[in-house]
């Protein structure tokens, strides 16, 4: 049977890139077709009827049209816009990780709904308010886990013995977590500490109701987002730009000096 010519979903807006003088290539997160790429013919000109409807992180129920090479956006109608996380330069920031995260670890084409939750899950939690790191560490950890590519946390990646509470080492290239005795195996390892571990073992577990309780130091934070960089970094095999924005982002806040606007990351992503 063949493919009809227009069909009907869901999408997260994850990324635009300017195509000519007024068209845009939309890159889309949908529960049924998972990541796809689609043309928004005219977006850019001041009368367009979708322009709205596809904004960075905005979902939206939209018609497309199948293309020879790339689909077409011929409708679009706004369900959730987010309007938390817009004027706030670190929550949008985060928005970016996240958008660019599951762009850079999934394939075209390929159904994951639980994927599709989890990005909407993320982004109301970031325009509610809600802490953006722990938001952040949470969707890190659920997404490797939904994908696959979930590091292990309980039991020694070497040795396969059950680790202890104690101060161990978490290698990105063997998987996981090592134990004292093995940390040899990987010199590149970081130490991981007791507090470190139990978060991350929260983390991965998916109850998001008990980590947003879970009050974290700085330096724990700190330590948490190193270790998610560094098993991300090793995963997708390149640096996240938004991941180098944040820790920038945050280094000026201790500063106390003025954050740059987002436009930075905004016009970086769409002369793409």
């Amino acid at each position: 049977m063949a493919a009809p010519h227009l069909y009907r979903t869901e999408a997260v807006v994850l990324k635009r890139v300017d195509l000519g003088e007024a068209d845009r290539i939309l890159t889309l997160f949908t529960p049924r077709f998972g990541k796809i790429r689609a043309v928004a013919k005219g977006v850019r000109r001041p009368t367009s009827r979708i322009g709205g409807h596809v904004e960075l992180f905005t979902r939206s129920e939209m018609l497309i049209a199948k293309g020879r090479n790339l689909d077409i956006v011929t409708q679009s109608d706004t369900i959730d816009s987010y309007l938390g996380l817009r004027n706030d330069l670190l929550r949008t920031t985060y928005a970016y990780y996240v958008a660019e995260l599951l762009d850079s670890i999934t394939e075209e084409g390929i159904e994951a709904y639980p994927v599709f939750e989890l990005l909407v899950q993320t982004l109301e939690r970031l325009a509610s308010g809600a802490d953006p790191r722990i938001v952040a560490r949470f969707f890190d950890l659920q997404l490797l886990r939904r994908l696959g590519h979930g590091p292990e946390l309980y039991i020694c990646v070497h040795c396969q013995e059950q680790l202890k509470p104690v101060v161990n080492f978490f290698s990105a290239s063997a998987g996981g977590t090592l134990c004292p005795k093995c940390a040899s195996a990987d010199p590149t390892a970081k130490v991981v500490s007791i507090p470190a571990q139990k978060v991350l073992r929260v983390l991965h577990a998916g109850d998001y109701s008990l980590a947003s309780r879970l009050h974290l130091t700085p330096n724990l934070l700190h330590e948490l987002e190193s270790l998610a960089y560094e098993y991300v970094r090793f995963v997708i095999e390149r640096e996240l730009k938004s991941a180098d924005f944040l820790a920038g982002l945050r280094a000026q806040r201790l500063e106390g000096t003025q954050p740059s606007t987002q436009g930075s990351l905004v016009d970086e992503q769409e002369r793409k």
